[in-house]
Parts: structure tokens; C-alpha cells; sequence
């Protein structure tokens, strides 16, 4: 690293390091002990770990030195300049009610809470602290691992504002909770920390999206961290939709934990960002859990989307499925690290996991790694990852069938995202991916020209490989 890149660096870690000196100062900062405990825990195991590096094998495919470098600082201000008329577009029609964060600060003008069913409870979180801190107390930051990822400690030490959903025992939300994280243009490098924190109790339902998107371009990192608690027999759907500007970073982790007999499933769509980095880290610890881990992302020009799947079976009776679908054209760079950690005493666990990659180009790549710990000895687990191209055979018989060649391309395409789609359940959620994917697509098409000699390289190999 030269010496600029170095001061860089060093001033970077200075803003971080004012900007958190500025909320432990500020007088809500004082009020409840325990999230000031929290957050300076964060802070400082940040200070102690830094960002990750090359070096770190969990990122060992991800140069994140353009996020360390950035002197990001927070904004007081952003949601005053946000209109109506430019959130109007982003909404999801169905949805029970719509919460909207414009640059990590909730937006009541520009929220709908709608009417919710009876015991369930949506509103932002530094509203919940204050009107019951306790209820809050009692998960926050209580399963997420700050010691493993820094840019989760980071996002602790800056707990200031997000969602927070609670569905109470028995309860059933039919129509999606929507949550819009907005981004906008500022004078200087802009960063937020959304912290959300879901909490579905004892055979309660909800759907739940978060769709993160930029109003204008400019450097901006959002790093945001979701604490879903799903209870015993509960059912639980969740989305994470990243479509931001593709100057900008967007780094998410959502953490799982899954009682008995709980149902979960994350569906995960990438479409935009320079840098982005996706991680989903369910923990199966009662008997008898299910977890669905489903996703698509789709890169071109040089983006890099990275994808880290953690699922800890910790129980017995468990199952969980990982399927992963890359759309990559131009330079853009995919990665998919799934790992698959069996405990001992997790008996009669059956896992799958399938990344299945298309490569448009010759300068696209991708890294996929997939990867089983397995420590108990009555398992059925298998994994596996394909890296290919579009089917030339498919693409003459739909030519030959009178339809034009980009036309061709995007119902290839589709049909290939359509493996994503279908693993959502119907709905006002599923509708909103599906509507964003096929016109991201349809752009796609027009574009991208497949050839051979593509990128590629697996860390696991490229058929179906089977252990336990």
C-alpha cells in the first residue's frame, strides 16, 4: 500500500472514529446503559480487527480496499429533500405497510403504516427503545457474532436507527411488512448502519422485504444488519433486494435463529452496487427446523457481488437448502462461498447446496466455493456449483422460431432467474422480485453478447459432489 493509500486509509479510520465519539456524546446516547454497553463493545472490536483483508479467508475473494479508504462520515440530514413523488415509485402495491429510512434515519411523512393485524407491531427502532427498551433488550445484539465479522461490530458501534417488526404468538401477517432504505447524494462520502431487529414469536407468519436503493449517484456505503428471531412452529419469509446506484457499497448480513419447528426462508436479489456483500447466517437450533436459502444475483460492467452463506445445523431432525443463481456480463466479479457446519449432535440432518452460474462474456468471473463441516455421523448432505454459458442450441431454436436474438437472450435469461422466482411463495413479495428481475434483464439482453473462453474458477469443482 503506498504512502497516500496509507494516509487515506488513516483518515478513514479517524472519521469512524469521530463520528462514533459523536453519538456516545449524544444525549439519547446516555439514556439506556445496556445499548451504550453494546455499542462501545462494537466499536471496539472494530478498532481491534479493522477491515478484513485478502488475507481473511472468509473474504479471501473480495478486495474491500475501496471501502477502507473512503473517508465516510454520517449525515444529520437527508430525508427533508426526499419527496413523495420520488419514493412513489419504489412501493409495493399489497403491502400491509410501508416504512421508509433515507439515509439511515427513519422518514415518518414518507411512512404508511396501514392497519396492521392485531399483535403485530411495526415501527422504527429507536422508537421501540423508547417506548419499551426492554422488549428490545432482550434480542438485540444478542445472536449476531461481532468477534467473526468487522463490518458487523462496525454496525453495532453506530446502532442508531432501523425496523423493528414483533409479531406476537399466534399472529398472522398476510400481507408483507415493506421496508425501503434510501441513499442520496451528498458533498461527501456518506455511510449508514440500518439495524433491524424482527421477532416472530411462537406460531406467528410474516413476510418481510427490505429493498435498499440510491436516489442519486455518489460514494455511499450502507452497512445494515437484520437480527430475525423466528420462534417455535413459526413461518417466516424474508427478502433482501439490493438495487443501488453502482458507484455505491452495500454491505448486509441477515442473522437467523430458528426455534422448533421453525420455517424460514430468505430469498436474496442483487442487482446493483459497485461493491456488494451479502451474508446470511441462519442457526437451526431447535429440533425439527427448515431454512430456505434462495438467491440471484445479476453483475455487468465491474461490479462485484459477493455472496457468504453460513448455515450452522445445531439440532437435530434439521433441513436446510442453499440455491444460488449468478447472472454475470461485462467485468463483473461473482462469488459465492456457501459453508455448511453440521454440530455433533445435529443427527438426521439433510442439507443441499447448488450455486449455478451463467458467464456472458469473456472478462466475467466467478468464484464459487462451496463447502461442508460435518461432526456428527448420521447426515444426508450434498453440494455442488456449475459454471457455464447460455445454450447456443437453445438460442437457435428460439431464432429459427422467428423470435429476434435479444429477445432470445432475455427469455433465456428469465428462464434461468425464473429457477429463483420459483422458489418464492405467491404474492404482493414475490410479484415486486419478479417485476424488478425482468426489466433488469430485459436491459441486460440488449447488451450482453456470450462467447467462449470465459473467466472461470471453482474452489469445490463444478459437478455435484456428495458427502455424509
Amino acid at each position: 500500500m503506498g504512502s497516500n493509500s496509507v494516509a487515506t486509509a488513516t483518515q478513514a479510520l479517524e472519521n469512524y472514529a469521530e463520528s462514533f465519539r459523536g453519538i456516545e456524546n449524544s444525549t439519547g446516547s446516555q439514556k439506556h446503559a445496556w445499548l451504550r454497553k453494546l455499542r462501545q463493545q462494537g466499536f471496539a472490536r472494530f478498532g481491534e480487527a479493522g477491515f478484513p483483508t485478502t488475507r481473511d479467508e472468509d473474504w479471501r475473494f473480495t478486495n474491500i480496499s475501496a471501502i477502507s479508504q473512503t473517508p465516510f462520515r454520517l449525515t444529520q440530514n437527508g430525508h427533508e429533500r426526499v419527496s413523495e413523488k420520488q419514493i412513489q415509485p419504489y412501493r409495493i402495491p399489497g403491502a400491509s405497510c410501508q416504512l421508509v429510512f433515507v439515509d439511515g434515519r427513519f422518514a415518518s411523512e414518507l411512512s404508511s403504516l396501514g392497519k396492521l393485524p392485531s399483535h403485530v407491531t411495526v415501527r422504527n427502532l429507536a422508537a421501540q427503545i423508547a417506548a419499551d427498551a426492554a422488549a428490545v433488550e432482550q434480542h438485540l445484539g444478542k445472536y449476531l457474532d461481532i468477534q467473526r465479522d468487522p463490518f458487523s461490530a462496525l454496525n453495532t458501534a453506530f446502532i442508531e436507527d432501523g425496523a423493528y417488526v414483533h409479531v406476537g404468538k399466534g399472529a398472522v401477517a398476510e400481507q408483507p411488512v415493506y421496508l425501503l432504505f434510501v441513499s442520496t447524494a451528498h458533498d461527501f462520502p456518506v455511510m449508514i448502519h440500518p439495524r433491524n431487529l424482527i421477532v416472530v414469536e411462537e406460531s406467528g407468519q410474516a413476510t418481510i422485504v427490505e429493498d435498499y436503493v440510491s436516489l442519486d449517484g455518489g460514494a455511499a456505503l450502507c452497512n445494515t444488519v437484520t437480527e430475525l428471531v423466528a420462534g417455535d412452529n413459526s413461518f417466516v419469509s424474508h427478502y433482501m433486494i439490493e438495487r443501488e446506484d453502482v458507484r455505491a457499497f452495500n454491505v448486509s448480513t441477515l442473522r437467523i435463529q430458528q426455534g422448533r419447528n421453525a420455517n424460514v426462508a430468505s430469498h436474496s436479489v442483487l442487482l446493483g452496487g459497485a461493491i456488494v456483500r451479502n451474508n446470511v447466517h441462519p442457526v437451526l437450533a431447535g429440533e425439527g427446523g427448515e431454512c430456505l436459502i434462495n438467491g440471484l444475483y445479476v453483475g455487468t460492467g465491474r461490479q462485484h457481488l459477493d455472496n457468504y452463506m453460513l448455515v450452522e445445523h445445531a439440532s437435530p431432525h434439521c433441513g436446510s437448502r442453499q440455491f444460488y443463481n449468478g447472472i454475470l456480463d461485462g467485468s463483473a466479479h461473482g462469488v459465492f462461498h456457501g459453508r455448511i457446519i453440521v454440530h455433533k449432535d445435529a443427527q438426521k440432518t439433510d442439507a443441499k447446496q447448488t450455486n449455478r452460474n451463467l458467464l456472458l462474456s469473456d472478462s466475467a468471473q466467478i468464484d464459487t466455493k462451496p463447502q461442508l463441516e460435518i461432526y456428527a455421523d448420521d447426515v444426508k448432505c450434498t453440494h455442488g456449483a456449475t459454471i457455464g454459458q447460455l445454450e447456443e442450441n437453445a438460442l437457435f431454436y428460439l431464432r429459427s422460431r422467428g423470435i429476434d436474438e435479444k429477445s432470445a437472450r432475455r427469455l433465456l435469461l428469465m428462464a434461468f432467474a425464473s429457477e429463483c422466482l420459483d422458489r418464492m411463495q405467491e404474492g404482493p413479495a414475490r410479484t415486486h422480485v419478479e417485476n424488478l428481475i425482468n426489466k433488469h434483464l430485459v436491459r441486460l439482453a440488449q447488451f450482453s453478447t456470450t462467447s467462449a473462453g470465459n473467466a472461470t474458477r471453482a474452489d469445490g469443482g463444478r459437478r455435484l459432489e456428495e458427502a455424509g
